[in-house]
């Protein structure tokens, strides 16, 4: 029977058979960062608009097409997380966090909002597992944080991923490319999208991160920025492709990427499945020197990357990727008569409290029933109570796998359970 509500267009329910996968990833984030030395941050789900409209800027198409903005009761305008950098270098001004040891090394585990168009490993309620190095300009934190998010998908059995890499300068030789790229463009713009000759004027590195088919051959013929990087913005390149290749991690060199968030200088980067498309990345970040300072803050550099969890579950399961299983109950107690359901619903408790998984049967369903039931649930052991084992303080142990049972005393079900693991 369907009832009259669904989940929201763009969200979902996570339903206990998927739940391994994302224990699975979540498992081995939580593992990796504590392996890099990052540590646990968690920021409201919700938070002054202003943050992401500065921070992430005006003119991109979180702020201007997909952000959950809303007027709370005090009449402040609020919204949903659209992403997570930006309230981590929040955190970090509000709690003194340039008074620690720096890089600061922080790592989130958090559902981000944002008014998109559905599609496979798209959600408007998403998930993001990120990281973000806060406090350091040397090359080797970008190392450091690249070869963590790679380390992950090797952690989790993806193969056949690309890492693509580039570098977009700064405020010094960053100014000068944006003419010659403008210069490129201006007898092009009826060629592009309607959004492509908004962003000439107001955000013209952007027109190198359009996905509109129409706009990919101009984009392909564009000046690569690394033809005009500053001296020091091309040492910082250089540095860091050599920290990748001495730590064996793969790169492409992509001129043309240039990532959708106003934040960034310098380094950018992204990971690619095999299959093909323009939605198709789980994963990138870059650096953001800048970010800091425009939220009020002195001049901090800072790095960091972020992956959608529902995308790299999309990709585990494209690639056969073998999960664990799930937890099954490993004791089903089953009762014969009316006078055992007190003495079962307290050796259920005794089996959890010695941490056996155990679900004790409930309602007046006969033997039978309840052996299917147990056999449902995927059961190793049944635990039969009926008038004999009552009288004898014993219950019958039956191994769901070979039909063997035996009659164990009560207080040795635990034991006997853990034995025949």
């Amino acid at each position: 029977m369907i009832g009259r509500y669904k989940a929201p267009r763009g969200a979902q329910d996570i339903l206990p058979e998927d739940q391994p996968y994302w224990d699975f990833v979540r498992d081995a984030a939580a593992r990796l960062s504590k392996t890099f030395v990052y540590e646990a941050i968690e920021t409201p789900v919700f938070e002054k608009a202003s943050l992401f409209t500065r921070g992430v800027g005006e003119v991109t198409d979180i702020v201007q097409k997909e952000m959950y903005i809303f007027n709370d009761r005090g009449g402040l305008e609020l919204a949903l997380r659209p992403e997570g950098t930006a309230p981590v270098c929040r955190a970090y001004l509000e709690h003194g966090m340039h008074n620690l040891p720096q890089p600061v090394r922080l790592w989130y585990w958090t559902p981000i909002f944002r008014y998109d168009r559905p599609q496979a490993g798209r959600y408007r309620q998403h998930h993001q597992f990120g990281a973000e190095a806060i406090g350091e300009a040397a090359s080797a934190v970008d190392a450091e944080v690249i070869e963590l998010l790679w380390r992950l998908y090797e952690e989790l059995g993806l193969t056949n991923l690309t890492l693509q890499l580039n570098s977009i300068g700064d405020s010094k030789c960053r100014p000068q490319y944006l003419e010659i790229l403008r210069d490129y463009y201006r007898d092009k713009l009826d060629n592009v999208c309607l959004d492509c000759r908004a962003r000439f004027d107001r955000s013209p590195l952007r027109l190198l991160d359009c996905k509109q088919e129409r706009c990919q051959p101009i984009i392909a013929g564009a000046p690569p920025i690394t033809d005009y990087l500053c001296e020091d913005c091309a040492a910082h390149f250089t540095e860091l492709k050599a920290l990748l290749e001495e730590a064996d991690i793969p790169f492409t060199l992509n001129p043309r990427l240039v990532r959708g968030l106003d934040y960034y200088t310098r380094t950018v980067f992204e990971v690619t499945p095999p299959d093909e498309g323009a939605q198709s990345t789980i994963g990138g970040g870059g650096r953001y020197d800048g970010l800091i300072e425009l939220l009020g803050g002195r001049p901090t550099p800072g790095v960091g990357f972020a992956t959608g969890i529902e995308r790299i579950i999309l990709n585990l399961k494209r690639q056969n990727v073998d999960m664990p299983e799930r937890d099954r109950p490993q004791v089903f107690v089953a009762v014969q008569t009316p006078a055992a359901q007190v003495p079962a619903f307290r050796l259920a408790s005794e089996l959890r409290r010695a941490g056996i998984f155990v679900i004790a049967s409930t309602g007046a369903r006969s033997l039978k029933a309840q052996m299917r039931q147990a056999d449902a649930l995927g059961a190793a052991y049944v635990a039969i109570l009926g008038e004999s084992e009552l009288a004898d303080s014993t219950a019958t142990l039956r191994q769901l796998s070979s039909g063997a049972q035996e009659t164990v005393p009560i207080t040795n079900v635990a034991a006997r359970v853990r034995q025949g693991r």
